[in-house]
C-alpha cells in the first residue's frame, strides 16, 4: 500500500507554494514538519485530492485524478486544521456522518454496529450519547478522528490535530493516532509543530522548507542541530532519551550571521553525542 507524489508543484495565483515534491508514503505514521508557510497544509490537500497540483498523486499505483469523489473520500480521509464542528449532535451521530456517502435513508444495523465498535475501540463508547458541545477539546478531537476513521481509509491526512490542546491531550491524541494506524495498517500523514511529539510518535519524518523537501527519514536521522539551523533558524541541542529517541532543546533564535556561524561550529560535536 503506497501513496506517492511525483513532481508536485502548486501555486496560489502567482505565489508558488510547492516545488517539485516527490515522496513515497507507506503504512505507518509520517510526521510532516516545517516552519510556518513551508507548505505543509497545501501538501496535505494535494495528497488528499482537495487541491489539483501539477504533477501526479497516486494511491497504490492508480492516479488519484481518476478516482470518483466517492472513491477518493472512502480511500483517503482528510481532517483539516480548523476546529471540529460543535453542532447539536451526539458523538454517535457525528461519527456516523463520516459514512455519509454510504448511508441510505434507512441506516442498517451493521452501520450502527460499526460506529459503536469504533467508539468502543477508541474508549469513546461511554460518550456516545453526549452532545458534541459538551466535550472537552481533547475529546472532540478524538471524535473527529473517529469520524475520519469510520470510512476505513487507506490513508489518513491530519493537519495539526494537536493544536489548541493541553499537553496531556496532545499525548492522548497522538497515542491514539499511532495505535489506530498500526492496528489498521494505514498510512497516516500528520502535520505537527511540536518536533518532540514528532520524534516520539512518528515512524518517519518529512521536513518541508520553503515548499521543498529538506529531508526524509527516521526521527533520529532527520532531527539534527544542522536541520534546526538550516530550516528553523534556531540554535538547538539534540539530547537522547534512554530509548534512543532524540529530544530537541532550543537555545534561541539565530539572529545574525555571527550567531549562525557560531552555532554551526558546534553542531558536529553535538550530533556526535548520539549513543
Amino acid at each position: 500500500m503506497t501513496l506517492q507524489a511525483e513532481d508536485l508543484a502548486f501555486c496560489y495565483r502567482s505565489r508558488r507554494v510547492l516545488n517539485e515534491i516527490s515522496l513515497l508514503l507507506e503504512p505507518g505514521v509520517t510526521a510532516l514538519i516545517g516552519p510556518n508557510a513551508a507548505g505543509k497544509s497545501t501538501l496535505l490537500k494535494c495528497l488528499g485530492g482537495i487541491l489539483s497540483p501539477a504533477g501526479r498523486v497516486s494511491l497504490n499505483g492508480r492516479d488519484l485524478s481518476t478516482f470518483s469523489h466517492q472513491e477518493r473520500s472512502q480511500s483517503i480521509s482528510y481532517l483539516p486544521q480548523s476546529d471540529f464542528h460543535r453542532g447539536k449532535l451526539t458523538v454517535f451521530e457525528m461519527v456516523l456522518l463520516g459514512r455519509l456517502h454510504d448511508l441510505s435513508w434507512r441506516i442498517s444495523p451493521s452501520e450502527i454496529d460499526s460506529v459503536q465498535e469504533l467508539l468502543d475501540e477508541m474508549s469513546l463508547g461511554i460518550l456516545a450519547s453526549n452532545m458534541i458541545d459538551e466535550l472537552s477539546g481533547g475529546q472532540a478531537q478524538l471524535v473527529a478522528l473517529a469520524q475520519a476513521l469510520i470510512r476505513g481509509p487507506a490513508a489518513l491526512l491530519l493537519d495539526e490535530p494537536t493544536s489548541n490542546l493541553d499537553l496531556r491531550h496532545q499525548f492522548e491524541v497522538c497515542t491514539r493516532i499511532r495505535e489506530m494506524t498500526r492496528s489498521r495498517k494505514m498510512m497516516t500523514i500528520i502535520s505537527l509543530h511540536d518536533l518532540n511529539l514528532a520524534a516520539r510518535y512518528a515512524d518517519r519524518i518529512v521536513v518541508l522548507n520553503q515548499g521543498s523537501i529538506y529531508a526524509v527519514g527516521v526521527p533520529s536521522k532527520v532531527l539534527t542541530a544542522q536541520m534546526m539551523s538550516d530550516v528553523y533558524h534556531v540554535d538547538a541541542e539534540i539530547k537522547w532519551d534512554p530509548s534512543g529517541l532524540p529530544h530537541l532543546v532550543v537555545r534561541g533564535p539565530l539572529v545574525n550571521n555571527a550567531d549562525r556561524d557560531r552555532a554551526l561550529r558546534t553542531i558536529s560535536g553535538r550530533d556526535r553525542k548520539h549513543p
